[in-house]
């Protein structure tokens, strides 16, 4: 490994705030031959899209343009990496259903690039890595040549916003219900009567009744209907 890139991998690896991490992994990036660097890191609920950093030095007109028309919603690039952690060359068939982001890229001096993810799903995170440059094509041997390095600082990048955000609150404790319990509800589900599910499980109507009545109880809800959907919520149907 070349001098230059040892040194400043264990800068990188010693900065323990995000904004520093980031300013040396643009200054390796800039060696590399990249003029700009993208880092962004979001949620993966599907409730949220809330963004935990992004830090890139694009030009403005370009991050003012991307955010004004929502080319979130439709860049293809960020689609991938939302789905896969491989790296996705930039180029203009991967934009060929929204070309006019592909000509606004070019206008803005983003021609050449590439995007990889880092996805951490004990966080429900996603973070991804953007490299750029107005000069150059970049090719696939260029990008896997560099790929050990850029996922090293996705990794270290991603490691500092996660440990800035909130912990995740633990899951809710699954209610522990019978298998006659859960064979109940399940019938109940059905739509099966009292009568009904006794008759399938050779039992008497009060004990099917008992059953039910548990089951309210440790899922914390008022009726059969809403123990029904409840269970069904938390997996236990």
């Amino acid at each position: 490994m070349e001098r230059w890139k040892e040194t400043q991998l264990n800068q990188l690896a010693g900065a323990k705030e995000f904004d520093n991490a980031y300013q040396i992994s643009l200054n390796f990036i800039k060696n590399l031959g990249f003029k700009f660097c993208a880092f962004s890191t979001t949620s993966k609920a599907p409730t949220t899209s809330i963004t935990a950093f992004m830090r890139n030095n694009f030009p403005l007109d370009w991050n003012t343009l991307y955010e004004q028309n929502k080319f979130d919603v439709i860049d293809p690039v960020a689609a991938h990496c939302a789905q896969s952690m491989l790296p996705i060359l930039w180029s203009e068939d991967a934009f060929a259903k929204t070309p006019w982001i592909w000509q606004a890229m070019q206008e803005q001096k983003l021609q050449h690039g590439w995007s990889q993810s880092i996805h951490d799903e004990e966080n429900d995170l996603c973070s991804v890595l953007s490299l750029a440059r107005s000069h150059c094509e970049v090719t696939a041997y260029e990008m896997y040549e560099n790929l050990g390095f850029t996922v090293f600082i996705s990794r270290h990048l991603h490691a500092l916003a996660a440990m800035a955000l909130p912990r995740k609150a633990p899951a809710p404790s699954i209610p522990h219900l019978s298998a006659r319990e859960i064979e109940v509800l399940k019938l109940s589900a059905d739509g099966k009567t009292a009568y009904e599910i006794s008759r399938i499980l050779n039992l008497s109507e009060r004990t099917v009744n008992f059953h039910v009545h548990r089951s309210i109880e440790k899922l914390g809800v008022c009726n059969k209907i809403s123990a029904v959907i409840k269970a069904t919520r938390v997996g236990v149907i």
